[in-house]
């Protein structure tokens, strides 16, 4: 069993910045990926940054060159910073979590619970 707890959600003024924080917990052998996706109401869940074992990156057009995920190996943890915010920003941001128990597993995916970013003058 693997449990993800985010943090760092909330209301800014566009321009602003926020910074969210996923923590995985539990059963972990290798981490092969952690990412945030978001979601706004009728809406489907789209891909807002990646980051993989090798500490590689990807990023939705959208967010490039303005926010800026990372990863702390050691705390299982993985961080959104984002900066320049706009009133599109505003969603619920979840993370996903891609990883192995052992070696000869397969993957597993594991989502947190999402935090709501509310970008707003």
């Amino acid at each position: 069993q693997v449990q993800l707890v985010e943090s760092g959600g909330g209301l800014v003024q566009p321009g602003g910045s926020l910074r969210l924080s996923c923590a995985a917990s539990g059963s972990i052998f290798t981490i092969n990926y952690m990412g945030w996706y978001r979601q706004v109401p009728g809406e489907e869940r789209n891909l807002v940054a990646t980051i993989d074992s090798r500490h590689r990156t990807n990023y939705a057009d959208s967010v490039r060159g303005r926010f800026t995920i990372s990863r702390d190996g050691a705390k299982n943890t993985a961080y959104l910073q984002m900066n320049d915010l706009r009133p599109e920003d505003t969603a619920v941001y979840y993370c996903n979590l891609k990883h192995q128990r052992s070696p000869m597993e397969r993957v597993y995916e594991t989502w947190g619970q999402g935090t709501q970013v509310l970008v707003s003058s």
